[in-house]
C-alpha cells in the first residue's frame, strides 16, 4: 500500500494524526492553489465547479457505498445532524452514545422537542428496540477509535423499524462499508477524507423522505442556475435537495482527495492501516484491534517533543495510522512510549 502512495502524498515524519487533521495528495494541495489564484485573478467559475461538486458527491458515494445520486453537500456533520434532528415529529425519542463526540449529540440534546436516550458504548445496539424513533452514533468512537458492528446495528434498526444515522468521519477511507443499509451516513471530510475544513458529505438513502431540507437553497434545484429568483420551489428528488451551497475555492481540492481514496480498494487500506495500528499495539504489549485509531495511556505532548505528532483525548494519546504512513512511524511512536518490543 505504502509504495502504491508514495509519488500521492508528502512524506511527514511521525505524523500519527489524521484522526484530526489528514494529509492531503500533492494533486489536492495543486488544485487549492489553483482555485486561490483563479479568485485572486478574478477568474473563478462559479458554474464550471458544478462538475467538481458532481465528481466530489460520486467519489464520496464510492468510498462508502451509496450513490452519487444519493448523496448531499454540507458544511459540517452538525449541520447534517442539525437538519435530521428538525426533521422529527416532536415528542421522538433518540438513541445515542453517552460519550460520542459532541456535534453527533448536541443537535438532538439542543431541540427541546425531542427525548434523547444515552447509553455506554457496549449497550448500544441491544438498547434499539420498538419505541426508538432513531439511533445516531459514530461507527468510531473519536476518543479511542473502537468501531461499532454496523451489521449489527443494521440489522437491529431493521428488525425494529428505527431511523439511522451514522457518522463515519472516523472512520470513512479505512473502513469498508455499506451506507445504503442506513438512512443518512454522513462525515467531515478533513479528516481521513483529506479535504480542505468546511466540507461535509451525507449518504442518504432515498426511502429516507423524512429528512427535510430544513437549510433549502438555492443549490437544491436540479438545475441551480435556472433557480435562483422566486417561487414555486423546485428542489430536487434525489438527495441533492437537502444541498447547501458549496464552498468553491475548496471543491476542486475535495473532488481530488475524494477521488484518490475513492480509486482505492478500502479493504486494502483497511488491511494496511489496521494492520500498523496493530503491529504499534503488540509493541506496547496491547491485544490486536479493528481499528486504525489506537488509544493509550501517554502524554501526546510527550509524543510530539520525540517527533511524533498524535492528539490528546480523554486524558490519553490517540494515535491514528493511515495510508501515507509506514512501520518507521509505528517504531518512532513506540520508542516515544518506551516500548522495547521493536527493534528498528
Amino acid at each position: 500500500m505504502n509504495s502504491a502512495t508514495e509519488a500521492v502524498f508528502d512524506r511527514v515524519p511521525g505524523y500519527l494524526n489524521s484522526a484530526t487533521v489528514g494529509i492531503p495528495p500533492h494533486a489536492a494541495v495543486e488544485a487549492l492553489c489553483f482555485a486561490a489564484n483563479a479568485w485572486g485573478a478574478a477568474s473563478c467559475d462559479p458554474v464550471g465547479i458544478d462538475a467538481v461538486v458532481d465528481r466530489a458527491r460520486a467519489a464520496y458515494a464510492t468510498i462508502v457505498g451509496s450513490h452519487a445520486r444519493d448523496v448531499a453537500i454540507a458544511g459540517s456533520v452538525s449541520q447534517v445532524v442539525g437538519m435530521v434532528a428538525a426533521s422529527l415529529p416532536d415528542g421522538a425519542r433518540v438513541l445515542a452514545m453517552e460519550d460520542d463526540f459532541t456535534s453527533v449529540i448536541f443537535p438532538f440534546l439542543a431541540d427541546p422537542r425531542l427525548t434523547v436516550e444515552l447509553v455506554p458504548y457496549e449497550r448500544l445496539i441491544e438498547s434499539v428496540r420498538e419505541g426508538v424513533d432513531l439511533v445516531a452514533v459514530s461507527s468510531a468512537r473519536s476518543n479511542d477509535g473502537r468501531v461499532l458492528d454496523l451489521a449489527a446495528l443494521a440489522e437491529a434498526a431493521r428488525d425494529f423499524g428505527v431511523r439511522t444515522l451514522i457518522d463515519v468521519s472516523q472512520s470513512a477511507g479505512w473502513l469498508p462499508m455499506d451506507a445504503t443499509a442506513f438512512d443518512v451516513v454522513v462525515a467531515g471530510g478533513y479528516k481521513w477524507l483529506l479535504t480542505p475544513r468546511g466540507i461535509a458529505f451525507a449518504a442518504v438513502r432515498p426511502e429516507a423522505t423524512w429528512v427535510r431540507p430544513v437549510y433549502a437553497s438555492w443549490y437544491g434545484a436540479d438545475d441551480p442556475w435556472s433557480a435562483l429568483y422566486g417561487a414555486p420551489l423546485r428542489l430536487s428528488a434525489d438527495a441533492r435537495r437537502l444541498d447547501t451551497s458549496p464552498a468553491w475555492q475548496t471543491m476542486e481540492a475535495a473532488a481530488v482527495s475524494l477521488e484518490t481514496l475513492a480509486s482505492l480498494d478500502v479493504r486494502e487500506v483497511n488491511a494496511y492501516a489496521v494492520g500498523l495500528a496493530n503491529e504499534f499495539r503488540g509493541a506496547l504489549g496491547l491485544a490486536p484491534s479493528n481499528s486504525a485509531i489506537v488509544s493509550v495511556p501517554g502524554d501526546a505532548g510527550a509524543l510530539a517533543r520525540a517527533g511524533v505528532a498524535a492528539s490528546a483525548r480523554d486524558g490519553r494519546a490517540r494515535l491514528a495510522f493511515y495510508l501515507y504512513n509506514d512501520e518507521r512511524d509505528v517504531f518512532a511512536a513506540a520508542r516515544a512510549l518506551g516500548a522495547r518490543a521493536l527493534v528498528g
